[in-house]
């Protein structure tokens, strides 16, 4: 059975659903790159502290920061017994994943499947545009779709040549889509 998976897929596919449904029957550690940075930013920790100061000024946080929340993360869990891991909405661009690749190579963890959750854009963006957020209309929806796609293709080909990446059809009902990635872990 896989324990060490990363989701990839375009915005409105259901990552983050897909991936606390499989976190939560599998016993896998969650690892949102947003949830994780929201977390430290409220434990106070140096490492929150840092990230506070950065999202304060309106800037993105470093690839560095997020890679150093990740790597306090999957420590702890490795101090407290294993498990297993899902990464959801990290790396985006393959720079981010040479230096993830790195990290978990140091840590004796390496990536065992790479979801790549598949859906049409007309079904993404009636899934976006749905979700009633304010910033979701059609033009910034093509335009996160189009930017996805330039930061991910590569992506795609990097795990693709590691033999890791298994594309899964994303429409349909969340239970059709959870059943068919669970199959893909044994």
């Amino acid at each position: 059975m896989k324990q060490r998976v990363l989701f990839l897929g375009p915005p409105g596919a259901g990552k983050g659903t897909q991936a606390q449904l499989l976190a939560g029957s599998r016993q896998l550690l969650h690892l949102s790159t947003g949830d994780l940075l929201r977390a430290e930013v409220a434990a106070g920790s140096a490492l929150g502290q840092e990230a506070a100061a950065v999202m304060a000024r309106g800037e993105l946080v470093s690839d560095a920061l997020v890679l150093a929340i990740v790597r306090s993360r999957l420590e702890q869990q490795a101090a407290s017994g294993g498990g297993g891991w899902l990464l959801d909405g990290f790396p985006r661009n393959v720079p981010q994943a040479e230096a993830l690749e790195s990290l978990l190579e140091e840590l004796g963890q390496q990536i065992e499947l790479v979801v790549l959750m598949e859906l049409d854009d007309a079904v993404l963006l009636q899934r976006l545009l749905g979700r009633g957020r304010e910033d979701d209309n059609q033009e910034v929806i093509r335009h996160r779709l189009e930017v996805y796609r330039d930061q991910t293709a590569p992506l795609i080909r990097f795990y693709g040549d590691r033999g890791l990446l298994q594309p899964v059809d994303a429409s349909g009902e969340v239970e059709s889509v959870s059943q068919r990635i669970d199959a893909l872990l044994g």
